[in-house]
């Protein structure tokens, strides 16, 4: 059974960088698409997350939402890295990370009710 443990959060000054990864363990990468949402507090519920970053983990294929944050595969890991640069305070939310059973980033991105395995979300704080 696939299992996501997302990480790298934190607290970071406006303009600052850092990095999530997310860790799947139980199914090889290539089967899936690694796809990162974030969510704004008091917004619940799966379908109120908004897509930040997605990638194909058999031909590495990524989709995001702003050029801030690229995202790349670790193969020899397994894991999924999206990088958070130049972050400004309307950054401040909480990051998951998420799987879902397609191989292509293009029928999937931006609906988050088509990932079915979640992480725990992490924290990212930016202040001005």
């Amino acid at each position: 059974q696939l299992q996501l443990v997302d990480s790298g959060g934190g607290s970071v000054q406006q303009g600052g960088s850092l990095r999530l990864s997310c860790a799947a363990s139980g199914v090889a990468l290539d089967y899936v698409v690694i796809g990162w949402f974030r969510q704004a507090p008091g917004k619940d519920g799966v379908k109120e997350r908004e897509v930040v970053s997605c990638i194909s983990g058999s031909d590495g294929t990524t989709d995001n939402a702003d050029s801030r944050f690229p995202i790349n595969k670790d193969n020899a890991k397994n894991a999924v890295n999206l990088q958070l640069n130049t972050q400004q305070p309307a950054d401040t939310l909480v990051y998951y990370c998420t799987a879902a059973k397609s191989r292509s980033v293009h029928q999937v991105y931006d609906t988050p009710l088509t990932f079915s395995s979640w992480g725990q979300g992490t924290q990212v704080t930016v202040s001005s």
